[in-house]
């Protein structure tokens, strides 16, 4: 009775405990690492095409219409490569659950002794995890969760992630490919917009690296600095060689 008590008790300060610390972590980590992956290519590669015809003596509507092309077809690679991702990710979470299901039925004695091995591995001991393997073998969908999160380590992935990364990638990968054509509109002459699209593109290579750093948690600086180097030598590598192939 009394520990009927302690429990109706606890369960109140728990919520209040709860209530008060608010913990606040960054939850859009897909959609970041989405974003990432279609603005880094998005500057780099539409850059370093348009210094590449730069080099070559095109016009800016040659490098413009090549460069549109580029993002066009840039961004449903990129798009669909994005789906197909995580497709595979969702078809591999699906395929091991279907199998942790079977063993739980079939095997329940040796699942019951991974839950064991796992708990041991966080230290604790066997009087202590007895009752929790226990309890989850009373509670198949529990201990099935339980499984796939703390064996496999894989978390239940969102069903609509798929179409969702296709879009941000593809959206990401056109709003920074525009970026560095965005001179070549207004300048004629293509070495003159190629000089304005370097400044512009290396300016937002800088703003882009700096919030990638940030959101990721690593050194917005030097985030900024190295994403603004890569996007540089693509650039210039492609100007080299198309000097060198079309003097």
């Amino acid at each position: 009775m009394a520990g009927e008590n302690s429990s109706v008790t606890a369960e109140p300060e728990k919520e209040r405990l709860l209530n008060q610390h608010k913990e606040k972590h960054f939850t859009a980590g897909d959609i970041v690492r989405d974003i990432i992956i279609g603005v880094s290519d998005g500057l780099t590669v539409p850059f370093a095409l348009a210094a590449g015809l730069s080099g070559a003596n095109a016009s800016s509507s040659i490098v413009i219409t090549a460069g549109i092309a580029e993002v066009a077809a840039g961004a449903i690679s990129m798009g669909l490569g994005g789906y197909l991702a995580a497709k595979s990710e969702a078809d591999h979470y699906a395929r091991e659950l279907k199998r942790e299901q079977e063993e739980i039925i079939s095997v329940p004695d040796t699942e019951a002794a991974e839950v064991a091995e796992i708990l041991a591995e966080y230290g604790v001991e066997p009087h202590e995890y007895a009752p929790v393997v226990n309890a989850l073998r009373k509670r198949p969908q529990a201990w099935l969760d339980f499984m796939m999160k703390f064996e496999l380590g894989l978390e239940k992935p969102d069903p609509r992630r798929a179409l969702q990364s296709a879009f941000n990638i593809a959206i990401a990968y056109i709003m920074g490919g525009l970026v560095p054509l965005l001179p070549y509109m207004f300048i004629p002459r293509a070495k003159d917009a190629m000089v304005a699209s370097v400044v512009i593109t290396i300016a937002a290579l800088l703003i882009f690296g700096y919030a990638k750093g940030y959101f990721t948690g690593n050194k917005p600086v030097k985030s900024a600095l190295q994403t603004a180097l890569i996007g540089a030598i693509a650039s210039a590598a492609a100007f080299g060689i198309a000097k060198v192939v079309h003097p």
